[in-house]
């Protein structure tokens, strides 16, 4: 039985407390210096530091199987516990494809076997992500890995038809439909978000219309048959009006941003340096400014990293060959902090409440998320936020490196990660997985 003594935190960015951690279970919490501790405990100095619930993230690439080369369980978990989650839900393209009860078992018995977070699998909606047949939906929800949530993430679930039948499906069992929102016809070719800079480099571009007719489309045919729509990276303008008028009548539909999202601009591109090439495009500031005020108000859920780990064959070469996609479980509450909390728009329970209580309500996870109270699973991140971190992808415990923040010093830094009362990250970098 292990038993820590987390001294002087501030929870959720409260007063300061203690927390008494017994056997991975939150016992007590109190003033500072009020607690029965137990001899044996270990003092954890948390002063300064804002304990948080072990953040949650609904999209992460994970590569296994098939892609190895780019990320594993074992390294993406690192990475989540370095960037202070508990629990990712890993998305369904990998080769083979996780559209069988098999494929979604493997990957979280991996996530088992590391040690370093929950691994929830993401199930396919369609066979081989090819929008033609559903996958074995049933068969993946009734698996040990009770896949709850379901994407065809990389490709949009594009014929309407498919889209109806899959969120009747999924009604049957409380699941959820997460869409990429991307007509494909609109975006043949793309290349980068479709306005001015686009047209100064002779770029083909995506137009925001793209993403927001599939959001309209979708919202609508959720609300026909009164199943859970969740929106992936939502990135415009427009589709915060679509989704905050959908939630306005009735519609069940939940949205999540990407920290990258919430901060860079199309305007990078002008660099051609293919770190920025990514699926939604970066848009523009009128559009990363609607989705920060969206993620303030309500209308989007969560923050998504939609952390997408490339080798440096995919990443570093010609833009129009580039692979899209970034790195972001180690910088996600940074950038989070930068964007939000520095600029005044959300506190730190806001942040609790993005980053992991309510992405663990929407996927039902009952063992995640929960207030830091006597009681809870000590799934907890110590968050400094007059640290600072300097971004380095040589030093990232993710196998890729492609962040688009490299170079960058962003505000805060984890100091420590508790995934089932075991520290896993300790003075800021991993210390040992949890033993099963």
């Amino acid at each position: 039985m292990s038993t820590y003594l987390i001294s002087n935190a501030r929870p959720e960015g409260g007063d300061p407390s203690d927390l008494l951690v017994v056997d991975g279970t939150v016992t007590a919490v109190g003033a500072p210096g009020s607690l029965d501790v137990p001899e044996d405990a270990e003092v954890i100095d948390a002063t300064g530091l804002i304990a948080l619930p072990g953040l949650v993230d609904m999209h992460t690439h994970l590569r296994e199987p098939g892609r190895e080369d780019a990320e594993t369980v074992e390294t993406g978990t690192r990475a989540a516990a370095r960037g202070g989650y508990t629990a990712v839900f890993a998305m369904a393209n990998s080769n083979p494809v996780a559209d069988t009860a098999g494929v979604v078992e493997q990957v979280w018995q991996l996530g088992r076997d590391a040690g370093w977070a929950d691994v929830h699998p993401v199930g396919a909606v369609t066979v081989g992500l090819e929008g033609e047949r559903l996958a074995e939906i049933r068969a993946m929800a009734e698996s040990r890995a009770a896949v709850r949530m379901f994407s065809d993430d990389g490709k949009c679930v594009h014929d309407p038809v498919l889209m109806r039948r899959a969120l009747e499906y999924v009604k049957a069992f409380d699941g959820i439909i997460a869409q990429h929102a991307q007509e494909p016809r609109l975006t043949e070719g793309a290349q980068m978000n479709e306005g001015a800079v686009s047209a100064d480099l002779g770029l083909a571009g995506w137009p925001a219309v793209a993403e927001e007719a599939i959001i309209a489309r979708d919202v609508l045919l959720a609300q026909h048959v009164d199943s859970r729509l969740h929106i992936c990276h939502l990135s415009t303008a427009g589709s915060v009006e679509i989704v905050r008028w959908a939630k306005e009548r009735g519609v069940t539909v939940t949205a999540e941003a990407t920290p990258h999202h919430l901060l860079l601009t199309d305007e990078l591109v002008r660099t051609f340096d293919p770190v920025y090439k990514v699926n939604p495009p970066l848009r523009t500031d009128e559009d990363v400014q609607a989705l920060r005020r969206a993620v303030a108000e309500g209308t989007i859920d969560v923050i998504g990293t939609d952390h997408a780990p490339h080798t440096a064959e995919d990443k570093e070469c010609e833009w129009s060959w580039a692979a899209h996609g970034m790195t972001g479980l180690e910088t996600a509450l940074a950038v989070v902090q930068h964007t939000l909390v520095d600029t005044g728009l959300i506190g730190w329970q806001r942040v609790a409440q993005i980053m992991s209580r309510r992405p663990a309500e929407i996927l039902g996870l009952t063992d995640q998320g929960r207030e830091l109270a006597p009681g809870a699973p000590a799934n907890i991140v110590l968050w400094d936020p007059t640290g600072a971190t300097p971004v380095d992808p040589s030093r990232h415990a993710s196998k890729a490196r492609n962040s688009p923040y490299r170079g960058m010093t962003l505000p805060g830094a984890v100091r420590a990660t508790f995934y089932r009362g075991h520290p896993v990250v300790r003075d800021g970098e991993l210390a040992t997985p949890l033993a099963r």
